[in-house]
């Protein structure tokens, strides 16, 4: 979430593109992050430089000897002329050297670069937009460069119809946990956006299995075979390849695909889904892959997508997806079917309930997460559920942090064998499949959840009306008051 003096910062660049004649929010978002990802690869360098040192060995090289000129420290000590010649320079020039950065032309990445243009007009204009990021502080250890872009999407009057609003870094970052990724998985996300959830699955790796970059074979799965992301935005596209190049995956396979189509052939193909599909909106029949529609005959893209990730699992792959509230308790026939595939031919393990404003200000709808995994057998004996009230920021537009936080309470509680005991008014229990095949497979949380209610003792009914009647009599007595002062 971008707020206070960052959200200030990057408002003053924005103005400084619009007033040099930059208006098209898009254009402005690309040259944006295209500046950003000059300066992300200068401090990559360094932290190579850095990490090699410490271990004494030689560095990996981004910039060769000849290239040194190009890197971020350098260029932004040059004046404004020699600056914008430096980056508009055909052959060897700064923008020409991002495009051609991957050698083979194979790469995620080169695919959607190769189409980038350089679009700052004036030299003037370059220097102080590269003097505004020069500045801007970036937590390296989250994806903030994500929440930049997608701050600047918000800027963008249609992102709203396109429903294109951001999932939070540490709701990701819960499910990342909750899945616990492994050096052997193959991870997918089907509608990957910025690839944030590819990005925080890999940071989840570097610090849970260090031991996972000593190996040449696991870094080359790493690097070459364990991420993939599908989008239709080729924007996106771009954004993406950047953001999992400057997160340390050299060759992420991000591609653009409509999931829900027979463009995507993928099936039992992954060990690990990620997702937070989209829910807007819904599709003609001839659009969707028709595998699909034998799961759950349905326009709806919210169902069509978890049918989707059923099917690209492999057998005890598993699953951590955001869904709305209405894929839960729907009532349609589509909505009955999808729930009792999960339930009945496969282990659906937990759903936690999250509340309305965990995606404001993009959005205020109610979601839950679905934890599956995929066994075509079923397996299903209970169902986890726990009901969120906080997640670490206020639930309204402004979203500032809060002590109240249920994340560390979810993470402990997940997959403890101690749930088994829990009691209905606790904010995690677990429910049996029988019951919930009794309630029509509804797995909203408020069908199973016990309230207890205070029991609050009134006064009798004598007592009230004589306290009413006392009160009416003051009433009437200070009336007779006014009018006497006014006679």
């Amino acid at each position: 979430m971008i707020t206070g003096e960052l959200k200030n910062h990057i408002d003053k660049i924005w103005e400084v593109f619009w007033t040099g004649g930059v208006t098209n929010p898009l254009t402005v978002i690309e040259q944006f992050t295209y500046l950003l990802f000059i300066k992300g690869l200068d401090e990559r360098q360094n932290d190579l430089d850095a990490n090699a040192t410490l271990l004494g060995i030689d560095a990996e090289q981004i910039f060769s000897k000849k290239q040194q000129p190009l890197r971020w420290s350098n260029v932004k000590q040059l004046s404004a002329e020699k600056m914008f010649e430096l980056f508009t320079r055909p052959g060897d020039g700064v923008f020409q050297f991002i495009k051609t950065l991957d050698a083979d032309g194979d790469s995620a990445f080169s695919r959607y670069m190769k189409d980038a243009l350089f679009q700052i007009p004036k030299p003037a204009l370059l220097e102080k937009i590269v003097t505004g990021i020069d500045t801007l502080e970036l937590d390296a250890g989250t994806d903030q460069k994500g929440d930049l872009y997608e701050y600047l999407l918000s800027k963008v009057a249609t992102s709203g119809t396109n429903g294109q609003f951001r999932t939070p870094r540490h709701i990701i970052q819960m499910m990342v946990a909750l899945m616990k990724p492994t050096p052997e998985d193959i991870i997918v996300d089907p509608a990957a956006g910025t690839s944030g959830f590819l990005v925080a699955a890999g940071q989840y790796l570097q610090e849970h299995h260090p031991d996972l970059f000593t190996d040449a074979k696991k870094i080359a799965h790493y690097n070459e075979h364990m991420f993939h992301g599908f989008e239709m935005d080729s924007t996106m596209l771009r954004i993406g390849a950047m953001n999992m190049m400057l997160h340390g995956v050299t060759r992420p396979n991000i591609e653009y695909r409509d999931s829900l189509s027979d463009q995507n052939p993928d099936r039992e193909t992954c060990t690990l889904i990620l997702a937070n599909p989209p829910f807007k909106g819904s599709l003609d029949y001839d659009s969707v892959a028709a595998d699909l529609l034998k799961v759950t005959k349905t326009k709806k893209t919210e169902l069509l997508f978890v049918a989707l990730m059923l099917g690209m699992l492999k057998k005890g792959g598993r699953c951590a997806a955001i869904v709305p509230d209405g894929v839960l308790f729907g009532s349609s026939k589509a909505h009955k079917k999808l729930r009792q595939e999960l339930i009945e031919h496969h282990n659906l393990k937990g759903i936690i309930s999250m509340p309305s404003g965990v995606f404001k200000p993009y959005a205020g709808v109610s979601t839950a997460v679905l934890l599956f995994e995929k066994t075509g057998i079923g397996g299903t004996d209970q169902v986890w559920f726990y009901d969120m009230q906080a997640d670490g920021l206020s639930l309204d537009d402004k979203r500032q942090p809060i002590d109240a936080n249920d994340i560390p309470d979810i993470l402990a509680r997940w997959e403890d064998p101690a749930e088994a005991k829990r009691a209905r008014t606790d904010p995690s229990f677990l429910v049996p499949k029988d019951e919930i095949a009794d309630n029509d497979f509804d797995l909203s949380i408020n069908r199973y959840k016990e309230i207890v209610y205070e029991e609050i003792e009134y006064e009798a009914t004598a007592v009230l009306l004589d306290k009413i009647a006392g009160m009416e009599s003051g009433i009437t007595s200070g009336i007779e008051e006014l009018k006497a002062l006014l006679n």
